[in-house]
C-alpha cells in the first residue's frame, strides 16, 4: 500500500496585499471552531466590519515580514515537507495549509491520483486545541464525506509530550543561556477564548505541561508562561504576553529571553508581535534587552522529529 504524510500549518494569504487578505480573513474568520459565535450574530460582524476594514490594516503587517520568496509561513513549511520527502524516499510528503493554498483539498486529491492509500496526517502544532488541530481533522473528513472510498488515516493529535521535541526546545534556550545572561524567561502561546478552555478544551494545560517539561531541562531559572494574539473583545487566556513585558522593567527584570513553543514556523504572529510590537513595548516599558529565540523553522533535527512522529516511533 502506497503511503504518504500531509504536514498541515494554519495558513496564510498569497500576498501581503488587502484583496488576498481578505479572501484568508474571510476562509479563517469564518471556521465555526475558530469563532464559536452563532452565525446568525457573526456573520454581520464578519462581512459587514470587520473584512471591509481589518484586511488592509493586516496586509500592511504582513509586508514587513514577507520576503522575496513569499510568506515565511509558506516558505518554512514546505521546506520541511521536501526535507521529510528526502528522509521519507518511499513515501509521498505534501504540505498544506488549513485556509488558503495549498489546501488540504489539493493535497488530499494529489495523494489519491498517485494510488496512496495510506495518510499520515501531522498538524504543525505541538498542543491539540479545537482551534487548530481540530479544524484540520474536519477539514480531511469533510473532503473524504463526499467520496465513496476513504484511505487508511493516521491523526496526529499533537506531539508537546514527545521527549525529541522539548529537546529541541531546551537545545536552544540553552544555547541562548549560556551566550548571555536573562532575568526572565519567556514562553509565549498562542492564546484562546477562556471559554473555549472553560468548555475542555485541553490546550492550557497542554501548553504548561510543555513549559514544565521544558524547564524541568534547563533548570532553575525564573520563567513566566503567557498568551499572545488575542482577536476581539472575549476573555482569553491570561497572562496577556504584551502586558507582562511592559509591567517587568518595574520589577527589576530589564532583559528577557523569549520562545513561543506553539509555534513550529515563524509566521506573523511570531515575526511582526513577537520581535517587533512586543519587542517595542518592552523596550519602551524600560527594557534593556529582548531577545526573541526563533521557532524551528528549517531546522534538520525538527525534519528527524517529524519522520519518527509519521512512522509513530518514540
Amino acid at each position: 500500500m502506497k503511503k504518504g504524510v500531509l504536514l498541515v500549518n494554519l495558513g496564510t494569504p498569497d500576498a501581503p496585499q488587502a484583496p488576498e487578505v481578505r479572501r484568508y480573513l474571510g476562509q479563517f474568520l469564518a471556521d465555526q471552531r475558530v469563532i464559536d459565535t452563532p452565525k446568525i450574530i457573526w456573520w454581520p460582524i464578519l462581512h459587514g466590519i470587520i473584512l471591509r476594514f481589518r484586511p488592509r490594516h493586516s496586509a500592511a503587517l504582513y509586508r514587513r515580514i514577507w520576503t522575496d520568496q513569499g510568506s515565511p509561513l509558506a516558505i518554512y513549511t514546505a521546506q520541511q515537507a521536501k526535507q521529510l520527502q528526502v528522509l521519507m524516499p518511499d513515501t509521498m510528503v505534501q504540505s498544506a495549509m488549513c485556509y488558503g493554498q495549498p489546501a488540504i483539498d489539493t493535497a488530499l486529491t494529489a495523494f489519491q491520483k498517485q494510488g496512496v492509500r495510506e495518510i499520515t496526517v501531522i498538524p504543525m502544532y505541538p498542543q491539540y486545541s479545537q482551534t487548530t488541530i481540530g479544524s484540520i481533522f474536519d477539514q480531511v473528513m469533510a473532503y473524504y464525506q463526499q467520496r465513496p472510498d476513504v484511505a487508511d488515516l493516521h491523526f496526529v493529535r499533537g506531539f508537546y509530550q514527545r521527549p525529541d521535541y522539548i529537546q529541541l526546545l531546551v537545545t536552544q534556550l540553552k544555547q541562548a543561556l549560556q551566550e548571555q545572561d536573562y532575568d526572565q524567561l519567556i514562553f509565549s502561546y498562542h492564546g484562546i477564548p477562556q471559554k473555549y478552555s472553560d468548555n475542555g478544551d485541553p490546550y492550557a494545560a497542554e501548553c504548561t505541561a510543555t513549559t514544565e517539561a521544558v524547564m524541568a531541562a534547563v533548570g532553575d531559572y525564573p520563567y513566566v508562561q503567557t498568551y499572545q494574539s488575542k482577536f476581539g473583545p472575549a476573555q482569553w487566556l491570561l497572562p496577556a504576553t504584551i502586558d507582562t513585558l511592559r509591567q517587568l522593567p518595574a520589577q527589576g527584570r530589564k532583559k528577557v529571553l523569549v520562545i513561543t513553543p506553539s509555534f513550529v514556523a515563524d509566521c506573523l504572529e511570531t515575526l511582526q508581535e513577537i520581535e517587533i510590537e512586543n519587542k517595542t513595548a518592552f523596550l519602551e516599558s524600560g527594557g534593556v534587552q529582548f531577545t526573541y529565540v526563533h521557532p524551528l523553522n528549517g531546522a534538520a533535527d525538527f525534519t528527524a522529529v517529524l519522520k519518527k512522529i509519521a512512522l509513530n516511533q518514540k
